[in-house]
């Protein structure tokens, strides 16, 4: 199974704990966002699950094994952490090659995978003439020429364009819809919400939250319902009988705090009131998480 396994994870640099008892899942079938404000020790976990660092206590395993003891790690794992550390004076197919020939993959993916990052084209060029989304293009396509089970990618849209937002949003949908294991680290909210099915938020080293998106964010909303009707009268006085405040938003739009868009359904149905719009109000994933993380953020700045 393609699992990623962490199980009380710790770093500690000197008297500084950075990965503080870390334990969760990332699972197959389902693109994982990982989240935490900065210096909250995303890139740590990642760098300690490769095997790039070492691990203080606990453990992080890719199937019930370390990274270092996979027998072919591009095949199983392909991770996106830093797009600049490839050679300048290479070309795209080149460093691609390097990597295929010192895993055992066969010189067709490196084909297969510059057609599929959209990097055929420059596959000549030499690597420091690269803008920073190609060279994030070139790192998402060494991710993928194992055709691994496990994707880690962190901050895999810093550079890209529009397209290729777009594109590596898809892709990562694609990638877990055949069963892969995903794992998206990202700061950048909106786009995350676009793609992401589970949520692990980290804050200064700790676990917050391990939960679906829908959940994390209905666990931080008050329900709002949103609306238009031709009756507001009717509708204020059916409301009012039960409590609740129907509060004008402009443009022949109402809100209704505490009450669930169904539960304003049922009431205007009972009191014969048609409705011409309705629809729940709920945060956006932006909202939930500074509402969870705003005391857990190592770096703040004042308030505007």
């Amino acid at each position: 199974m393609n699992s990623v396994e962490i199980r009380e994870l710790t770093k500690d640099y000197g008297t500084r704990r950075v990965v503080d008892h870390l334990t969760f899942d990332v699972l197959p079938g389902r693109v994982t966002g990982f989240l935490g404000p900065n210096g909250a020790g995303k890139s740590t976990t990642m760098r300690l699950l490769l095997g790039l660092d070492r691990i203080t206590a606990g453990s992080a395993t890719i199937g019930g094994r370390r990274f270092t003891d996979l027998r072919a790690p591009l095949r199983q794992v392909g991770a996106l952490l830093d797009p600049q550390a490839a050679r300048g004076g290479r070309t795209a197919r080149d460093h691609l090659l390097v990597l295929a020939v010192s895993n055992g993959i066969p010189a067709s993916r490196v084909e297969a995978v510059l057609e599929q990052s959209g990097m055929a084209s420059a596959a000549r060029r030499r690597i420091k003439t690269f803008s920073l989304g190609m060279r994030q293009r070139l790192g998402i396509a060494a991710a993928l020429l194992g055709d691994p089970g496990v994707l880690l990618l962190d901050e895999p849209t810093n550079g890209l364009d529009p397209e290729g937002i777009i594109w590596i949003r898809e892709l990562m949908r694609g990638l877990a819809a055949e069963g892969r294991t995903v794992l998206v680290s990202s700061h950048l909210m909106a786009e995350t919400a676009s793609f992401v099915d589970h949520l692990v938020v980290l804050g200064r080293g700790r676990l917050l939250a391990d939960t679906s998106m829908a959940e994390f964010i209905d666990a931080r909303s008050t329900p709002r319902a949103r609306l238009r009707t031709s009756d507001a009268a009717g509708l204020r006085d059916a409301l009012a009988r039960e409590g609740f405040l129907l509060e004008p938003a402009g443009d022949g739009l109402w809100t209704v705090d505490g009450i669930p868009a169904e539960a304003v359904g049922i009431l205007a149905a009972r009191a014969g009131v048609p409705m011409l719009e309705l629809s729940d109000e709920r945060a956006s994933l932006e909202q939930a998480y500074l509402d969870l993380t705003s005391d857990r953020a190592e770096f703040t700045s004042p308030a505007a």
